[in-house]
């Protein structure tokens, strides 16, 4: 008979599945086109080993903005840091489980009022509480690279933490290829709402080089 796992250990196992990146990440170059409606802008990036963004030859400051900001997201996301670093002072209990199977993990502690679903060893709802705003992101699909997951395929909603007010959406969609030992974004499709009309608004990152590293 397996033995039944706590919440903080179902959660830290799905925690430590997350494909990220080694110590050794040497960091990129690529070159990147933002697509927006009919506007299309294209530029290079370079991410350092320690993921500090560059973005060149983007002449609109708005534009290129977001795609630093997308940069960022994607980056973050990608740092390696153990359960106990991101989670040591939150505690963890069993919440409901959905009619997919998907389990619910209640946080206290720190992290107050967040919560997560676990299914298949991955996290497939994220809800947390970031500068007077709730963040809610449910995942639909994800890339199994064989040293952990990528979500591919998820929505995330924003709501006023004070009102419960909605502040917007979105459905977004990545892909990625291994260059070298990592695995870089390729592309991410988000389709949103501007002034009340759908819209969609394409990152696409190509010509992706790791760059070479410094030898010691």
């Amino acid at each position: 008979m397996t033995e039944q796992k706590s919440a903080r250990e179902l959660f830290q196992s799905a925690y430590e599945n997350r494909y990220t990146w080694d110590k050794n990440f040497p960091g990129y170059t690529a070159d990147v086109q933002l697509q927006q409606g009919d506007e299309v802008y294209t530029g290079t990036v370079h991410i350092s080993p320690k993921l500090a963004v560059e973005v060149t030859g983007v002449d609109d400051e708005k534009a290129k903005e977001d795609i630093v900001n997308q940069l960022r997201e994607i980056t973050i996301h990608r740092v390696r840091r153990t359960f106990e670093e991101s989670h040591g002072k939150n505690t963890f209990d069993f919440g409901e489980t959905d009619e997919t199977g998907a389990v619910e993990i209640l946080v206290s502690g720190k992290a107050m009022g967040d919560r997560y679903k676990i299914r298949n060893n991955e996290v497939s709802l994220v809800h947390r509480h970031i500068h007077g705003i709730v963040v809610t992101i449910n995942t639909f699909s994800s890339l199994d690279t064989g040293e952990g997951y990528l979500a591919s395929r998820y929505d995330s909603v924003y709501h006023d933490v004070k009102t419960g007010e909605l502040k917007g959406g979105s459905q977004s969609e990545d892909s990625y290829e291994k260059v070298g030992d990592y695995y870089i974004m390729t592309r991410r499709m988000i389709q949103s709402e501007q002034d009340g009309k759908p819209i969609t608004t394409e990152y696409s990152f190509s010509n992706v080089k790791l760059l070479q590293p410094v030898a010691v």
